[in-house]
């Protein structure tokens, strides 16, 4: 009998040399190791479990009975009834809950391309000149990131209002036929609503935009002037493409902003006049607590969420393409 390794491991020989059985013993410090790695993951599992308990109860568990209460039809207060997937259809079949989507689309258009696309130029103008004031520029436009959309739903709410400022502007300058109750109006309630969606967002993305652009090595700048680049090349050359995880952060954020409307809508509008400024969001709100039908409501929460999760994760995947 031949022992390897005092504590490691002890290997009984035959007569000819050839082992017999062979007992692995696992060496102090690896057991050591596995011990206290063991000791770390409860740890750390312990020092979780308040937070991971308080968002199950928060979050999780009212998403699983959001999901369950979707297929009922169901008042709040009488016994449900199972429908079944009624409520999911009759989203997508009803001709007021259908034009919702196509609400979304029209406000998707104000909500982040436009702030974007504003965002990217602004971003471009303030990283290429050193002008004075252009810190104040900077504040200006992110001011609405400061206030809450309470406030500035109703300081446009005044301004858009028949007397408010911006028709008595148009008075002011001959232009009084263009004067009207704009979110009154069933052609200009949607454009106008989304046009302040467009000034809250666009401050958020002209930030987002500069400091990304910010972090852009100079050397590429100089590379693209000397093979004769001018500024707009030297923008979809180097500017952009360093901005694709901005750009990512700002299509998501937006997109799902413009699914999830409310308070915009609902201090301003209230979803009319008609439907013509309708949100899934309002409609949800209206289908539990104005002509409550839970199982409706339920259903059109069930649907933003996962509109919302599959817009975060197309948008992550195209992003992180090289």
């Amino acid at each position: 009998m031949s022992i390897a390794h005092a504590g490691a491991a002890v290997v009984p020989e035959t007569a000819d040399g050839g082992p017999a059985t062979r007992m692995l013993l696992v060496p102090r410090r690896r057991r050591r190791r596995s011990l206290a790695r063991r000791r770390m993951r409860v740890a750390g599992l312990l020092f979780a479990a308040p937070g991971l308990l308080l968002y199950g109860l928060v979050v999780l568990w009212p998403m699983v009975q959001s999901v369950q209460y979707s297929f009922y039809k169901w008042n709040g207060v009488t016994d449900a009834i199972w429908v079944g997937f009624d409520n999911y259809i009759n989203f997508f079949t009803d001709p007021v809950l259908r034009s919702t989507l196509g609400n979304v689309l029209v406000l998707i258009v104000f909500f982040a391309l436009l702030p974007i696309t504003l965002g990217l130029i602004s971003a471009a103008l303030v990283t290429t000149s050193k002008r004075p004031g252009m810190g104040i520029y900077r504040w200006i436009f992110f001011l609405p990131q400061v206030l809450t959309s309470v406030v500035i739903a109703l300081v446009f709410k005044r301004m858009y209002a028949p007397e408010g400022p911006i028709n008595e502007a148009l008075r002011a300058v001959g232009l009084g036929a263009l004067a009207q109750n704009w979110l009154g109006d069933f052609t200009w309630a949607l454009p106008a609503v989304g046009l302040i969606g467009t000034w809250g967002a666009f401050g958020f993305c002209m930030v987002l935009f500069i400091a990304g652009a910010s972090s852009i090595a100079p050397e590429l700048y100089e590379a693209a002037r000397m093979d004769g680049a001018g500024p707009v090349r030297e923008f979809f050359a180097v500017t952009l493409p360093g901005l694709r995880g901005q750009l990512a952060i700002a299509l998501t954020l937006t997109i799902t902003g413009a699914l999830r409307a409310f308070d915009l809508i609902w201090i301003t509008t209230r979803g009319g006049p008609g439907t013509s400024t309708l949100t899934p969001a309002v409609a949800l709100y209206k289908a539990a607590f104005v002509n409550p039908n839970v199982g409706q409501a339920a259903a059109i929460g069930v649907v933003m969420a996962v509109l919302c999760m599959i817009i975060a994760v197309v948008i992550t995947r195209v992003s992180e393409k090289e």
